[in-house]
């Protein structure tokens, strides 16, 4: 079953409840459906994770808590599915989604030469700026709802294959 497959990887809820950063959330970490492992709270946590995932701001993490808080969703497998875009696989996923975005807004490549001054990099995020951003926000959509859809598919498909199995088993004769 996907909850128990689930739950070998994810730290304890009294792990997060000690994290320094959550101490901003007070007592609405004790609200128990935030711990509870479900086809709903898992699906959700995907969404939740995935989306923040592709959001280009150092708090992915506290956000993705945030949201998990707000929706009450799987708040350990929210904020671990963030590290989806951890440092060695997201230059790879922002330049994705800076190329998906120059493909929607029609816009040319931009030669990329890297100066440490302001003019360069407030002249390379007007430029680059506008289809990064656009691309982030497709990515992380997308990626939310195939999070979504597809855990509730593969929790459904789990759960129908173990009853078949299940109604297919021949009874202990004693």
């Amino acid at each position: 079953m996907p909850r128990h497959f689930i739950k070998k990887f994810l730290p304890s809820h009294e792990v997060i409840k000690r994290q320094k950063a959550l101490k901003i959330f007070g007592n609405l970490l004790y609200n128990p459906n935030l711990w509870c492992l479900n086809r709903r709270s898992a699906s959700g946590a995907f969404a939740v994770g995935l989306f923040m995932a592709f959001v280009p701001l150092p708090s992915q993490m506290l956000m993705a808590a945030g949201l998990a808080i707000m929706f009450g969703v799987n708040l350990p497998l929210s904020v671990a599915l963030v590290w989806v875009s951890n440092p060695v696989t997201m230059p790879v996923l922002f330049y994705g989604a800076y190329k998906l975005g120059a493909w929607v807004l029609h816009s040319p490549d931009v030669g990329f030469h890297f100066e440490l001054t302001w003019d360069f990099l407030l002249n390379q995020m007007s430029q680059i700026g506008p289809p990064f951003l656009l691309g982030c926000f497709i990515c992380s959509v997308l990626s939310a709802l195939i999070g979504y859809f597809g855990i509730r598919w593969l929790w459904r498909y789990s759960v129908v294959r173990s009853w078949n199995r299940r109604k297919f088993r021949t009874p202990k004769v004693r």
